[in-house]
């Protein structure tokens, strides 16, 4: 028996406990983890635009970890900027990851964040991946088997409507997302909730920094689906609820922000 065979629905037990009333009970239908990981959606969210398309197509999922993101974000980062290794040590600082804590991972694609997140928080934490694409999410489980990892479990579900009670999480990230939100403030307002008092956030999204023409900035928004951030809209965003020590750090287009809620 593979130890994933063993400790899979150990994770995902873990994860049905921390879930809202009304969340739990769908959860509590057999068919709901038929495609190997807990389906809270069933069916399919609104697009908003060709960029979220290419997320539920098998073509991009199936490159995405090893070619289809470090080649995009290299490309808006530019030359210099930091690369994937780099990015997963930018969001585990930012959280603070350590022995026992529950980290929420918001558009976790097939779970390559997620995973480097499980060793740091150890038996005793848990690491719950959320996407809305169900081929993302496939790729996710096939790559959690060959892990092995018993702390991890990954949920379709809406990362404007988080499933999830308040206050459960000590970290919350969501890394190449944000900015294909339909509304994506009302994304931050959801992972706030979900936080504990102490509670850290890590984010990586866009930011308004070269393009040279402002008004042609609503023109590529609506025909890619993606939002370009204003340099201080982020940084504001979480300062307004109520984050502390708030961090942000640039390179090309990309913009990394971190924060921490204050202590109960």
């Amino acid at each position: 028996m593979r130890p994933t065979d063993r400790t899979e629905p150990d994770a995902v037990d873990r994860a049905r406990e921390l879930l809202r009333p009304e969340a739990a009970e769908r959860a509590s239908d057999p068919a709901a983890t038929d495609a190997g990981y807990l389906d809270l959606l069933g069916g399919e969210l609104d697009s908003t635009g060709a960029f979220q398309d290419l997320m539920t197509t098998r073509f991009v999922p199936a490159i995405y970890e090893r070619y289809w993101r470090p080649a995009l974000a290299r490309m808006v980062k530019g030359i210099t900027g930091p690369g994937m290794a780099e990015e997963i040590r930018i969001a585990r600082l930012l959280l603070g990851l350590g022995p026992g804590d529950l980290v929420l991972d918001v558009a976790c694609g097939p779970g390559n964040f997620s995973r480097e997140f499980a060793p740091a928080v150890g038996d005793d934490g848990l690491v719950v991946g959320v996407d809305a694409s169900p081929t993302m999410l496939a790729r996710g489980v096939n790559d959690l088997r060959a892990a092995g990892l018993g702390n991890l479990a990954l949920i379709r579900a809406d990362a404007a409507e988080l499933p999830f009670r308040d206050g459960v999480f000590d970290g919350v990230c969501c890394f190449a997302a944000l900015h294909l939100f339909a509304d994506p403030l009302a994304a931050l307002d959801q992972m706030r909730r979900t936080l504990a008092p102490g509670g850290r956030i890590a984010l990586m999204t866009s930011v308004r920094r070269q393009l040279s023409v402002p008004p042609l900035k609503p023109l590529l928004q609506r025909a890619s689906g993606v939002r370009i951030f204003e340099p201080d809209e982020i940084v504001t965003a979480l300062a307004d609820r109520g984050f502390e020590n708030v961090r942000q750090r640039l390179a090309g287009m990309v913009q990394f922000v971190g924060g921490r809620l204050p202590p109960a």
